[in-house]
């Protein structure tokens, strides 16, 4: 291969950025000479009206008699406001994408088991071993698949974040992303990388059809979007966050995110003991035991995206029993693209660009890009 291609890496790259971010208009503050960055404090204000719009939680009494599956937790289910009533992609006020969380509207999931981690490199390769399966980004492209490509350009890889030498605006996601040949799960930064001594870290590289097939292998099913912010809620109403509505309680972080300036080398200061990705169960679980509901690794989820999936389901003016997603996607900023729901955020995520570890806020992906900041867990039901 001559050099690495356009093509592929815009074509490639604009469906994985979509799983995280989507279009802002944040515009670089530095280069209007305002402060570039707001404290901490300042970004992450609890609005005064977060609790307004939701009713309290009502948990299903029923509890098994046998003991969950390994690694697995009961999710009691029951009837709860979904969403968010922050409509910020932050909460620095960058207006946008997150209105696809709202509107708050009445759900009820029935009980399940969910597992307590995302799914890890230890426990895929078992998968892998067991079955012989072979991940979409270690699956060469075919002409079908990208028609103008020439034959040297269709090349296995995936997706890499890669920090940028200097600050640079934020409107513009490709500055940040390449495409990697040889990235997959196995060699999560590029052929020479390897995942030896990261067995309890999460799998990354994996799109949806990779963690469906793994979840059908293990007996298991990959959550709704409702089954997934029900459980990530921990039985409390309105929280900003999974753990409350205070980002570090007692002045300690609670979740794998990115402190620092984004995304420039070096700028994650790692506040929160990590500097990209985490092994698993490094923070304190949820009230559920779910371990890692927020930051770390995106998580594939069940359901089609729709903008205005929750508009349509508050509209009903019904509390929505175990809803499946919509019948089809739907984005308009990428109407051509095959995407379904994401949730969790990443180690990625940001208060000066996507504050989507708000357990009520919501991300997408194109239905057969990876990236080495999206993961999955599984769920099964009684």
């Amino acid at each position: 291969m001559k050099n690495k291609t356009f093509w592929i890496f815009a074509l490639l790259t604009l469906s994985i950025i979509s799983i995280a971010y989507s279009y802002t208009r944040f515009t670089n503050k530095e280069e209007k000479g305002e402060k570039a960055e707001k404290t901490a404090a300042e970004c992450h204000e609890v609005p005064s009206n977060i609790e307004s719009e939701f009713k309290p939680t009502v948990e299903n009494k029923f509890k098994p008699d046998t003991k969950a599956p390994k690694g697995m937790v009961w999710i009691p289910g029951g009837e709860f406001s979904m969403g968010t009533n922050v409509e910020d992609e932050s909460l620095c006020s960058i207006k946008g994408v997150t209105k696809d969380a709202a509107p708050i509207h009445r759900v009820y999931v029935d009980g399940y088991y969910m597992d307590e981690t995302e799914v890890t490199n230890e426990e895929f390769e078992k998968f892998v071993k067991a079955t012989g399966y072979v991940t979409v980004a270690e699956q060469k492209p075919t002409k079908e698949e990208f028609p103008m490509a020439s034959e040297e350009d269709l090349v296995t890889g995936s997706v890499v974040f890669t920090p940028t030498p200097k600050a640079v605006n934020l409107n513009n996601f490709l500055q940040w992303w390449r495409y990697e040949p040889g990235a997959d799960w196995r060699h999560p930064d590029g052929p020479q990388s390897t995942i030896k001594g990261k067995e309890k870290y999460p799998v990354v590289h994996v799109v949806y059809e990779d963690a469906e097939a793994y979840a059908k292998w293990a007996g298991k099913r990959l959550p709704t979007e409702a089954e997934w912010e029900f459980a990530a809620r921990g039985g409390k109403t309105g929280n900003l966050y999974a753990w409350g509505n205070d980002l570090k309680p007692q002045g300690k972080f609670q979740a794998n995110i990115y402190q620092g300036h984004f995304p420039i080398k070096d700028g994650d200061t790692g506040e929160d003991g990590f500097k990209g990705i985490a092994p698993t169960k490094q923070y304190a679980p949820n009230a559920y035991g779910l371990y890692d509901i927020a930051g770390n690794v995106w998580e594939w989820v069940h359901d089609w995206y729709s903008v205005d999936y929750y508009k349509s389901l508050a509209e009903s003016g019904k509390v929505t029993k175990n809803p499946q997603g919509p019948d089809a996607y739907y984005d308009p900023n990428d109407p051509a693209e095959i995407k379904r729901v994401h949730r969790g955020g990443s180690f990625l995520c940001t208060d000066q660009y996507c504050t989507r570890y708000m357990v009520g806020t919501r991300g997408k992906g194109e239905i057969r890009s990876a990236a080495n900041h999206v993961g999955f867990r599984c769920v099964k039901s009684k």
